[in-house]
């Protein structure tokens, strides 16, 4: 089976009246090639295809909150994305037990009762012994991993900046969308992601249109692939080139769950990026 499932959650249930925002999904083997991809729309959809693609060591990074302790507020992990990645114009959406947006949460509960474990530092990822998941977030790796060349700030494929009218904004979304498809593509990566592999993900270097949905729709699938390298990435390069944010015993942490979970975002990280030791 796949050694590695990318998950861009959408956040939000849905309901009847409303369903979810699509989800983008990308799996990957362990020489980076594509194995599927494609999208779903809810928590039990999202579930299936994960389920379909469940192998003994499948480690699952998901893009939303899987453990939220905190009531209100925001998360320690978030708060150190915003000091960590700060200088790059990465930020983490708050959550707390109060927030809507509480799919991550209800995917945990459904992986959980399929086996799938939830691993929070680089030894507990390396000793699993089943399928295991982790939370991830594509910005952290994209500023992170130095040969991608993001070293002044984030690339601005996701939303529209504001401040310039919109059909420029759109264009100029566009344009960091296609150009980190081709540094995704023309860089060489390790491990590798290969993203001509699968007709979908290859479809992605396509140039963009400035359609807002059918860009958002390019973009759930792009931070699925990202999701899924990071992944790879983690367990390529172990805590040498990642941090686990929120799971420093040296720093406050928000308290584990009734499992015994504790809220982190792992992320790729430059040694300017980490928490100077001591």
């Amino acid at each position: 089976m796949t050694a590695y499932l990318g998950v861009d959650l959408a956040w939000g249930l849905g309901s009847d009246r409303k369903p979810a925002n699509e989800t983008g999904l990308v799996a990957t083997d362990a020489d980076g090639t594509i194995a599927d991809a494609g999208w779903a729309r809810g928590v039990d959809a999202v579930t299936d295809w994960i389920a379909g693609h469940l192998g003994p060591r499948t480690l699952v990074a998901v893009d939303a909150s899987l453990v939220v302790t905190n009531p209100t507020g925001i998360r320690e992990a978030e708060r150190q994305v915003g000091q960590r990645y700060g200088r790059w114009k990465v930020a983490a959406n708050p959550t707390n037990q109060a927030s809507a947006a509480s799919a991550g949460t209800a995917l945990l509960a459904r992986l959980t009762a399929l086996g799938v474990g939830y691993v929070s530092d680089t030894d507990g990822m390396r000793a699993r012994t089943g399928p295991a998941a982790f939370e991830c977030y594509p910005y952290t790796t994209l500023v992170g991993v130095e040969e991608l060349g993001y070293d002044d700030e984030r690339p601005r494929y996701k939303r529209l900046d504001l401040k310039v009218p919109a059909p420029v904004a759109r264009a100029r979304r566009a344009e960091a969308f296609d150009e980190l498809v081709r540094r995704l593509r023309s860089t060489p990566l390790d491990p590798p992601l290969r993203l001509d592999s699968h007709p979908l993900t290859a479809g992605l270097a396509e140039p963009s249109v400035l359609h807002g949905p059918t860009h958002k729709h390019r973009e759930d699938l792009l931070d699925g692939a990202l999701c899924a390298w990071t992944a790879a990435f983690w367990e390529r390069h172990g805590d040498q080139r990642v941090q686990v944010l929120g799971g420093d015993p040296r720093l406050p942490s928000d308290p584990v769950d009734e499992a015994g979970r504790r809220p982190v975002v792992v992320a790729p990280a430059r040694p300017s990026q980490r928490r100077p030791a001591g």
